[in-house]
């Protein structure tokens, strides 16, 4: 009988502000989202940017025991995709935008051969409306 191996996050931990993302970090963040309730989770901590939201509004809308929702919670903060601040009694859990712009990154990094603009990622990014808004040039009157 062949084994079949499950993906473990571990504690890897997120990786440095700013930095690139390693191999291990995007393999312990694909792992993550591998499982359906993470993803869920993340998606909808996406949706909740950039307020956040609290563990008792996230367990109603997921549907999830507060047990288990927080052992998702530390994996997602584990695998640096997710945070987690306390605002008076309560913990607020924010989706790591940084952590999942360096895995797009990770995963794009070498797309068309160091030109991904050749894929027309811009344009992915721009149809799911998270792209930053751009700058408009004021024209100057003349007067």
């Amino acid at each position: 009988m062949q084994k079949q191996f499950l993906a473990v996050v571990g504690h890897i931990g997120p990786s440095p502000q700013g930095a690139k993302m390693s191999a291990p970090h995007a393999l312990a963040a694909l792992a993550a989202l591998g499982q359906p309730t993470r993803l869920a989770i993340f998606q909808l901590l996406m949706s909740g940017e950039p307020d956040g939201l609290a563990a008792g509004a996230i367990a109603e809308e997921i549907g999830c025991p507060h047990n288990t929702l927080s052992s998702h919670l530390s994996v997602l903060a584990r695998s640096g995709l997710a945070r987690a601040t306390r605002a008076g009694r309560s913990i607020v859990y924010r989706a790591d935008v940084d952590g999942i712009r360096r895995l797009v990154g990770f995963l794009v990094n070498d797309c068309c051969a160091g030109h991904p603009e050749l894929c027309d990622l811009q344009d992915a990014i721009r149809a799911c409306g998270c792209a930053p808004a751009q700058k408009s040039k004021k024209r100057r009157s003349r007067t």
